[in-house]
């Protein structure tokens, strides 16, 4: 073993433990700062709204070709973006996840299925991991939430790192971010999304309550028309049941010039 990976060996990953608060169990890694959630009654369900966000491209995607697409996630976090592809979307499902007690208790508290033909979950680095040759030009949708334990800001979060999403991404294949609206690293984070996806190819929502706000960036850059996105709005909400009517009046696309604080007017 080199040095340097003897280094990386001897990193200490944070304890990962759970609270519930009536009918919804909370995913922790050491903090009292939320990684995640799952509805005790309903699993497959999403509670959170900015995890809700986070499938804003099937604003952008044909519905039609979604069943059997290729979601990726980097950031298992509590397994809900992953169980909702996978169960409720019926795509095939490669996680990313660097910390093996997340998976654990992603499979044993938070109702995460066992791999299969259609799911997959991957113990990785997922900066190295996302370079490999077998991964480039097959997602169709990625959506990253990568932070630590402290959730402070993304832990990559580089134009490199942006640049390697979008080689993962198929020509109509679109990533989703998960920054911190109302923190300074927002506007430097949408700048290097864009240089790596290009202005016209970027989607921002504004921020949640707690501050989350969802970036999307497309492989290849569309503009659909107001008439073709509520249309696509409506049928999310009635085929998947997420509330994609209310995201047309949060998520605007990015044009040059504009404020990039994203809870502006």
């Amino acid at each position: 073993m080199t040095r340097k990976k003897a280094a990386i060996a001897r990193v200490e990953l944070p304890e990962v433990n759970f609270s519930e608060d009536g009918k919804i169990r909370y995913l922790h890694l050491g903090t009292e700062w939320i990684q995640g959630s799952m509805f005790l009654d309903r699993p497959f369900d999403i509670e959170l709204d900015y995890v809700q966000r986070m499938f804003g491209w099937l604003l952008l995607f044909p519905h039609e070709e979604v069943k059997g697409a290729h979601a990726m996630q980097l950031g298992l976090g509590a397994g809900t973006i992953t169980k909702f592809c996978y169960k409720k979307l019926q795509m095939c499902c490669t996680a990313i996840e660097l910390n093996p007690g997340v998976l654990h208790a992603c499979r044993g508290w938070f109702r995460l299925p066992p791999d299969d033909e259609r799911l997959r979950v991957v113990l990785a680095d997922a900066s190295l991991e996302i370079q490999k040759p077998e991964w480039r030009g097959t997602v169709d949708a990625l959506q990253v939430d990568l932070y630590d334990e402290e959730a402070a800001a993304p832990v990559l979060d580089t134009p490199d790192f942006y640049r390697q999403c979008r080689a993962l991404l198929t020509p109509q294949g679109c990533m989703a971010v998960n920054l911190f609206g109302r923190s300074s690293s927002y506007a430097a984070s949408v700048e290097k999304i864009s240089a790596a996806f290009g202005e016209d190819a970027v989607w921002a929502f504004r921020p949640t309550r707690e501050g989350n706000a969802i970036v999307l960036a497309q492989r290849t850059a569309s503009r659909p028309s107001r008439d073709a996105l509520v249309q696509a709005a409506l049928a999310i909400e009635h085929r998947w049941g997420l509330p994609a009517t209310k995201w047309l009046q949060l998520c605007k696309p990015l044009t040059p010039g504009m404020h990039l604080n994203p809870s502006a007017p």
